[in-house]
């Protein structure tokens, strides 16, 4: 890896860590489209780009996870009872992407499908609409299944399931700083499920490569992960301070850009 590389990691680590942090989504919508230009750069086989930059996107969401939800935590945010209730859908979907989809998908689906879901994301940013005040979070069994859902998509897109957890959370009535919080606690079980998986799919197809564990890339994982468990905290008190509405607005719009740089790369996987 060369210097001007490990330079745009080490960013690209610190604005994803503050990203999860503030907004409670793990930085994968970030991360994977920037780490698919990154491997594009370095000449990695096109064959194996999205998959790698989807899986290291997701292991590295190992460590953010934990750096932001501490700063969280200290601020009596997160939401424990509704993390514990999702936390085993979230292994079993996450372990039923990354172990056993993943690996067959072609590299054009797995680039539409990140595009669409990063644009409904960016559009959930977007949306103002007010639920129910009846509704309220479902039982224990009701949220596991929820994780599996959310556990399984974000697998498959390299994201820590904020994108879809926040939105599920606050349509149930759970105040929106309490939902990132809880959201960014989540981050764990997603990742540590889809990475395991990721690891043993990845062994026969992309185990020859220099530098892969099955398909995360490792050196580009510890270059991220250098610079955004230390940012993720910075995110995380910023939460509780800036006005997160307009911040999302402005994610919205960023998501939207990186949603059709992803569908142009699927384009040119399928042409």
């Amino acid at each position: 890896m060369d210097i001007p590389m490990l330079i745009c990691l080490l960013l690209l680590g610190a604005g994803a860590g503050f990203a999860a942090g503030l907004l409670g989504i793990g930085g994968g919508m970030v991360l994977v489209p920037f780490l698919t230009m990154i491997f594009g750069w370095q000449g990695m086989d096109e064959d194996l780009i999205v998959h790698a930059a989807i899986a290291t996107s997701m292991t590295s969401i190992l460590f953010t996870s934990i750096s932001s939800v501490r700063a969280h935590h200290a601020a009596g945010a997160v939401i424990w009872r509704i993390a514990f209730a999702m936390a085993p859908g979230l292994i079993v979907g996450g372990l039923l992407a990354g172990g056993a989809v993943f690996a067959a998908l072609h590299t054009g689906w797995l680039s539409a499908f990140f595009a669409v879901f990063v644009l409904y994301s960016g559009y959930s940013m977007l949306r103002n609409t007010k639920p129910k005040p009846s509704r309220q979070m479902p039982g224990v069994v009701g949220t596991s299944t929820a994780g599996v859902g959310i556990g399984f998509i974000s697998g498959l897109v390299g994201a820590g399931g904020g994108f879809l957890s926040v939105p599920f959370m606050i349509w149930c009535n759970v105040p929106l700083r309490n939902a990132v919080a809880t959201s960014a606690a989540l981050g764990f079980p997603i990742a540590l499920a889809n990475s395991t998986g990721y690891v043993v799919s990845g062994l026969r197809e992309a185990g020859h490569t220099p530098g892969m564990l099955g398909y995360i890339y490792w050196p580009a994982l510890l270059a991220l992960v250098c610079t955004s468990v230390f940012t993720a905290p910075l995110g995380a008190r910023a939460a509780h301070t800036l006005p997160v509405a307009t911040v999302k607005r402005i994610f919205a719009y960023l998501l939207f850009a990186l949603a059709i740089f992803m569908a142009y790369k699927a384009w040119r996987a399928f042409s």
